[in-house]
């Protein structure tokens, strides 16, 4: 069966920068005016193809990149450490987050698609280093829809987020991420300068077709009326 040209599979290139090579992962090209390129982040135990069909539902004519995470936990990919449920590997996280920063940065000089257009769609520990990325490199991001995430870590130094555009999606029955999380996040992104909105969804973990509507229609705003 012939490779299939949308898959990098990270093996090294003299047409490639070595940061690209850090990650597996997947490009698709805009299919319409869409200037815009949706960093898909998966959750725990995903990798480069599970969220392509959501990134396709939210903006069906912008760019998909979509990478796989370089952590392995009992064999399932991750994209940062942890020691336990909910507690999180401090330095790996921050490498980690430097690591998909430099990644982003390659793929566009790569791919020919404009830095400044990036908007993360991450999932649980995706939404996590998305949000680690907007805590440590705000300019690498434009805005970011984060599924069932949790506050990372604060910044030591307050970082600007003027003009960054959040979503959280909440579960109201989530038993992963901690109770309180999604309101302390948003929070700390608001104090930050960010423009956040919460929706909330009577769901657990998972993501439901409500989490997709809301993120759709946040994405896509209609136009105000003349």
């Amino acid at each position: 069966m012939d490779a299939d040209p949308n898959i990098n599979a990270g093996q090294p290139s003299p047409n490639v920068t070595d940061a690209l090579d850090l990650y597996v992962h997947r490009y698709l090209a805009p299919q319409g005016d869409d200037r815009r390129t949706l960093l898909l982040l998966h959750g725990t135990g995903g990798d480069e193809n599970d969220l392509i069909q959501l990134g396709q539902m939210l903006a069906p004519d912008a760019g998909l990149l979509s990478p796989r995470g370089t952590v392995l936990e009992a064999g399932a990919a991750r994209f940062f450490r942890r020691h336990s449920e909910g507690v999180f590997d401090l330095p790996d996280l921050h490498a980690r987050t430097k690591d998909l920063v430099a990644f982003v940065g390659a793929a566009a000089a790569k791919y020919a698609f404009d830095p400044a257009q990036v908007v993360a769609v991450g999932f649980s520990n995706g939404a996590n280093i998305a949000t680690s990325v907007l805590l440590s490199s705000p300019q690498s991001l434009a805005s970011a829809v984060l599924f069932r995430p949790m506050v990372p870590f604060v910044p030591e130094q307050p970082v600007s987020l003027t003009g960054k555009r959040v979503l959280i999606g909440a579960g109201e029955t989530d038993t992963v991420v901690p109770k309180g999380h999604p309101d302390r996040l948003s929070e700390l992104l608001r104090v930050l300068g960010a423009d956040v909105t919460v929706v909330w969804q009577p769901a657990g973990h998972s993501l439901s077709r409500a989490d997709v509507s809301a993120a759709y229609e946040w994405l896509n705003p209609s136009p105000p009326e003349a």
